[in-house]
């Protein structure tokens, strides 16, 4: 499915990619089709500098392959705003990385890092979310 026809299917959907290289997009949509992320994060920072929407409940969005095809649509079910510190091991969990909550926080403070610097009182946007369709693009 191109992103045109994606787009026409969902209209109002807003498009974004998973992680800051292949590698972690990849992975990231490979957790997701498997179910085991339903969760996801990124500084309010970045959605207040760069422009992109933040998520918003009930709308569905267009998770794109690192060339930039549509991979996944999923439905926001949830958004809550809280500082890297208070994310608690439930939502953590749901990000279906890590198998625990030390493992959470160093990966995302060393993904924080690389793209724009990180705090323990940096505010994100978390988003809980589901599988409405798997577009296809492997892997």
């Amino acid at each position: 499915m191109t992103l045109e026809d994606a787009l026409a299917r969902y209209p109002g959907a807003v498009t974004f990619t998973f992680g800051d290289s292949r590698a972690l997009c990849d992975a990231l949509l490979a957790l997701v089709r498997s179910g085991q992320k339903t969760a996801t994060c990124g500084a309010a920072r970045d959605f207040e500098t760069d422009g992109e929407p933040p998520p918003v409940a009930g709308r569905r969005d267009i998770a794109l392959d690192w060339d930039g095809n549509p991979a996944l649509v999923i439905e926001t079910i949830e958004v809550t705003r809280r500082r890297f510190r208070e994310v608690d091991m439930d939502f953590a969990l749901a990000e279906g990385e890590n198998d625990d909550l030390d493992g959470w926080r160093r990966d995302h403070r060393a993904y924080f890092e690389r793209n724009g610097g990180w705090s323990d009182d940096m505010e994100l946007i978390c988003e809980r979310f589901r599988l409405v369709e798997d577009l296809g693009g492997v892997p």
